[in-house]
C-alpha cells in the first residue's frame, strides 16, 4: 500500500491517491478491513462494520478480507495489505507493554471470552485431562491459537495440538476426529452455538489459567464468566477474556478516521443486526459505547479517533 500524507487515502487496486479536506464528505475512498475465518465473530461483526462505514460515510466503500484473524490482521496492516482490522489486545501488544509501530486504534470494540469445549459425553472435566488428546488450537496467526498457546505454556500439559478453524473445530469435534477446541471469541459465537443446537457439549472451566495469565501478562487479561444462558444446555463457566480493538494503519487520514469512530459509535444499534445475508442478532455489539471504547491499554488512539473522543467531552 505504502506510505502516504494524512491528507490522502490509497485506493486499493487502483495505485491512486484522491485528496481529503475537512468536509463533511472524506472523499472516494475504498478500504479492505481484515475480519477472521469462518464461523467467528470476527467475519460477521467486520461485515457489519464494513456495511454501516459504508453506508454511512459519504464516499466511503469498505470491503471485507477474510483472516486466520487477529495475528493474521496485524501482519496484513503491516504490510499494507489492508487499512483496517479487528485483533485481540494481547495478540498487539509485544512483551515489553507496547504495541507495534504504523498501527494506532481506533477503539476498543468487545470481549472475547475463551472457551475450552468438548462434546457432553467426553471423558475431559478439567484442563488436565488434556493430557495427549488432540486438541484443536484455532486457526493459524488467529488470537485464538495465540491465546491457547499461552495458556499451554503456562501448563504442564502436553496435548496433540492442531490448527483448524473454528467451523472446522466444531465440525471435528462433533465427527470426534478432535477431543476439545479452544476457541477465543465473543459469546455466543456462531460455530459453538450451531454444535450446541444439535449435540451436547460442555465447557471446561479456565479460571486457573485466567489467574495465570493475569499475573504473567498483565494489562490484555481479566477474569470472567461465560454466562449460562449463552449455549443451550451449558451452565455459566469461568474463564478469561480479552478486548477486541479496530485498528487502522496510521497514515490514514484524520479526517476519514474520525468519520469512522463517528460511525461506530452513533450507529451501534444498527450495528448489532449482522448484515444483509446473515439473519442473526450481533448481540457482541451491544458492548459497544464511548466509555470502554477509548480504554485501548498501551495501544495508541489514531489522531482521527482521539480527536473525536475529546470532541464528545465537551
Amino acid at each position: 500500500m505504502g506510505r502516504f500524507s494524512r491528507r490522502a487515502v490509497l485506493l486499493t487496486g487502483s495505485g491512486l491517491l484522491v485528496g481529503c479536506s475537512r468536509q463533511p464528505e472524506v472523499g472516494e475512498v475504498q478500504l479492505r478491513l481484515a475480519t477472521g475465518p469462518a464461523g467467528a465473530v470476527y467475519r460477521r461483526i467486520g461485515g457489519a462494520l464494513a456495511e454501516h462505514i459504508t453506508a454511512r460515510v459519504p464516499g466511503a466503500t469498505v470491503t471485507t478480507v477474510p483472516s486466520g484473524a487477529s495475528t493474521d490482521n496485524i501482519r496484513m496492516l503491516r504490510a499494507g495489505a489492508v487499512h483496517l482490522g479487528l485483533t485481540s489486545l494481547d495478540a498487539l501488544i509485544t512483551s515489553d507493554g507496547s504495541a507495534p509501530g504504523g498501527l494506532s486504534a481506533i477503539c476498543r470494540l468487545y470481549d472475547s471470552h475463551l472457551h475450552l469445549v468438548v462434546m457432553a459425553g467426553s471423558a475431559i472435566d478439567e484442563f488436565r485431562d488434556l493430557e495427549g488428546r488432540r486438541l484443536s488450537l484455532g486457526a493459524h496467526d488467529s488470537g485464538t491459537e495465540f491465546t491457547s498457546l499461552r495458556v499451554l505454556k503456562l501448563s504442564p500439559v502436553q496435548a496433540d495440538s492442531r490448527n483448524l478453524s473454528q467451523a472446522e473445530s466444531a465440525a471435528a469435534l462433533r465427527d470426534g476426529t478432535i477431543d476439545a477446541m479452544f476457541s477465543l471469541t465473543g459469546v455466543p459465537t456462531p460455530a459453538i452455538t450451531e454444535l450446541a443446537q444439535r449435540h451436547p457439549i460442555r465447557l471446561i472451566p479456565l479460571d486457573a489459567q485466567a489467574d495465570g495469565l493475569f499475573t504473567v501478562y498483565p494489562g490484555p487479561y481479566a477474569p470472567a464468566m461465560i454466562h449460562a444462558a449463552a449455549y443451550a444446555g451449558v451452565p455459566a463457566t469461568r474463564t478469561v477474556a480479552v478486548p477486541n480493538v479496530l485498528l487502522a494503519r496510521d497514515d490514514l487520514p484524520d479526517e476519514l478516521v474520525y468519520a469512522i469512530t463517528d460511525t461506530v459509535f452513533t450507529h451501534t444499534g444498527a450495528i448489532t443486526t449482522a448484515s444483509r445475508d446473515d439473519t442473526e442478532a450481533l448481540p457482541e455489539a451491544w458492548q459497544i459505547n464511548v466509555r470502554t471504547g477509548i480504554s485501548t491499554a498501551s495501544v495508541p488512539l489514531h489522531p482521527g479517533a482521539a480527536a473525536w473522543f475529546r470532541d464528545r467531552k465537551r
